[in-house]
């Protein structure tokens, strides 16, 4: 995986011929959804065709939604799927509490290592609440998002605008606890691509760091939107040029002074504009 995946493409487990596909998509990472994308009657055997498919290493780091961990059907997913070779992260829909992690990760881990990176989907105002201390659960916890459409149901939401608040407080409660920007949430409307390139701007300004998506002509759209400009780049590259590791704040030939996390900034910028070239 790159360091900072940018596109999170999320697939209906029960449609392994739609995984295939898009696993050839060119998305950063592929998340095969067992949980909303799949229908009550066809859950098992979304279950049992994930199985199969990702008994085996993919070509691209495969990610798996289970079912919600407060239903019937979780305990079964994670069993079927955690520790195949195919898998690289879990994620958890409806997180509302740190307990939810730990569980998880003590029960996927094998006897000999770890668990599997789990990634914390936050769908409710409680979730949203609880966002820093699920995001310091524990070790095997290395990301947190916005489930939009369940949040705004949940809070009675019409506003796009309304969400802003708790979009940030997961930015910055993954951010204290030392964890990736997280991902926006997908945008439904797979046509309007002028509509989801605005989504990006407005999601970027807010601290998100890439985004879900549900078909692959959406791909291309947040990726452009989340690279850095041109204009930005050149900027990095003056900040971290100006830079030296035994001074403070110092000044640029503009006149305007940078410290140290303006330094850092600048350093993820060209970081980002690396992959665009590997």
């Amino acid at each position: 995986m790159t360091a900072s995946p940018l596109t999170w493409l999320y697939v209906p487990g029960d449609r392994p011929r739609v995984v295939t596909k898009a696993l050839a998509c060119g998305a950063d990472v592929v998340v095969i959804d067992l949980e909303d994308a799949v229908a009550p009657d066809r859950k098992e055997y979304a279950r049992e065709a994930t199985a199969e498919l990702l008994s085996e290493p993919q070509p691209v780091p495969v990610h798996v939604r289970v079912n919600a961990l407060d239903g019937p059907l979780a305990a079964a997913d994670l069993a079927a799927v955690a520790a195949l070779p195919g898998v690289r992260g879990l994620r958890l829909p409806k997180v509302t509490c740190p307990a939810q992690i730990i569980r998880v990760a003590e029960d996927t881990a094998p006897a000999d290592g770890g668990a599997p990176p789990l990634h914390a989907l936050l769908e409710s105002a409680l979730g949203i609440e609880r966002a820093y201390a699920i995001a310091c659960a524990h070790p095997a916890l290395r990301g947190i998002a916005v489930g939009e459409a369940d949040l705004r149901a949940d809070l009675g939401v019409r506003d796009d605008a309304g969400l802003d608040w708790c979009r940030s407080r997961v930015v910055v409660a993954a951010r204290a606890a030392g964890l990736a920007p997280p991902p926006q949430s997908v945008h439904p409307d797979i046509r309007d691509l002028d509509a989801l390139a605005a989504s990006c701007v407005r999601g970027r300004a807010l601290g998100f760091l890439g985004r879900a998506a549900i078909h692959p002509r959406q791909l291309p759209v947040i990726e452009q939107a989340y690279l850095p400009t041109e204009q930005e780049i050149e900027e990095a590259e003056t900040i971290v040029k100006a830079a030296t590791t035994d001074q403070g704040a110092q000044a640029l030939p503009d006149g305007r002074f940078v410290d140290a996390a303006v330094v850092a900034a600048a350093r993820r910028t060209l970081s980002l504009a690396r992959r665009n070239h590997t």
